[in-house]
């Protein structure tokens, strides 16, 4: 990753400990990793573990977001998500398997081309599906009046 994004992604963590209380980020990953800027593997092993059940969806992305921010752990390193996988219970080489083959790869590549057809551009993204169809919902991380005025409440 390029200096500069390094920086640009330092200065975002700072910028959003001061604006959402209690949100803390462990600056220790710049040191022991080595970042790369791909949300890729991780997206592969939400999918992996999914393959499993739908309940690791939600396990599996705490984990990622865990070993990131605030244990300095790499998810774009394999080794990583394959342990975060058997720690919330995955089968580990089922999960290793699954992690970066073609049919992982390809329901990634379904899942971005039906989020940029419902509007999404960025992540996070939130879409309001209604009777005439997706909406693009501005939000504010510490405003909820944000959102409820585009929902008319």
């Amino acid at each position: 990753m390029p200096e500069v994004m390094r920086t640009y992604i330092q200065d975002t963590w700072r910028r959003i400990e001061r604006a959402v209380p209690g949100t803390a980020f462990n600056f220790e990953f710049w040191n022991r990793c080595r970042p790369r800027r791909s949300t890729y593997p991780a997206c592969h092993a939400v999918i992996a573990a999914i393959a499993q059940g739908p309940h690791f969806e939600e396990p599996m992305i705490e984990a990622i977001q865990r070993a990131y921010y605030l244990e300095a752990q790499n998810p774009s390193d394999d080794e990583i998500l394959i342990a975060l996988g058997e720690a919330i219970g995955l089968d580990r080489e089922r999960f290793a398997r699954a992690l970066n083959d073609a049919a992982t790869e390809a329901e990634l590549l379904r899942q971005i081309q039906f989020s940029r057809s419902l509007g999404a551009r960025g992540f996070p993204s939130l879409i309001l599906e209604d009777e005439s169809g997706f909406h693009p919902v501005v939000y504010d991380y510490t405003d909820p009046a944000v959102v409820l005025a585009q929902l008319g409440l």
